[in-house]
């Protein structure tokens, strides 16, 4: 790499430690460009990228970010997993680590805060946006539902009252 190719690299990695959600660090020695190839693949299902970066690179990108202490992580062979939603880049490398046992989640960020990997793992059992935007509104359609109900239940108590008034006059 020439030095503005190294440029554009920093440059690049530091839009993906600002603008991202959450960035997991992982260790992938020994994983096959198939495999790596998959990874890739789950992890744009998902809305978010990875990048295998040179570590000096990637600790110079971190300069001035709120994730720099991020930085400990980058040791050997590691590549990095992101995703704008707080939540899908750590799905998938958790996931993808359960089944591959070469890939290693060593840590990574979510904000300012830096994770441990069992962080990561924490934050790949949360709901993602789209099972929490769902959640909020089945919450915000069920009072409507109640209030439906609360106005016909009136009206079908009256009628069930004027037909027991009317059984009783016909006996």
């Amino acid at each position: 790499m020439d030095r503005a190719q190294k440029a554009q690299a920093v440059d690049e990695l530091g839009r993906i430690f600002a603008d991202s959600g959450v960035v997991v660090v992982a260790h992938y020695a020994g994983l096959t460009v198939a495999e790596m190839s998959d990874l890739r693949t789950q992890m744009r299902a998902a809305g978010g990228g990875v990048r295998v970066a040179k570590n000096r690179l990637a600790k110079i990108a971190l300069e001035g970010k709120p994730c720099a202490g991020m930085g400990e992580f980058l040791k050997g062979q590691t590549v990095l997993a992101y995703s704008e939603d707080p939540v899908a880049a750590a799905k998938v490398a958790d996931a993808f680590a359960k089944k591959k046992d070469k890939f290693q989640i060593v840590g990574g960020a979510m904000g300012g805060e830096v994770l441990n990997p069992d962080g990561v793992k924490a934050v790949a059992s949360m709901p993602s946006r789209e099972e929490l935007l769902s959640s909020i509104v089945g919450m915000l359609m069920s009072p409507a539902g109640n209030l439906v109900a609360a106005i016909t239940a009136p009206g079908s108590q009256i009628a069930a009252i004027c037909e027991t008034l009317e059984t009783r006059e016909a006996a």
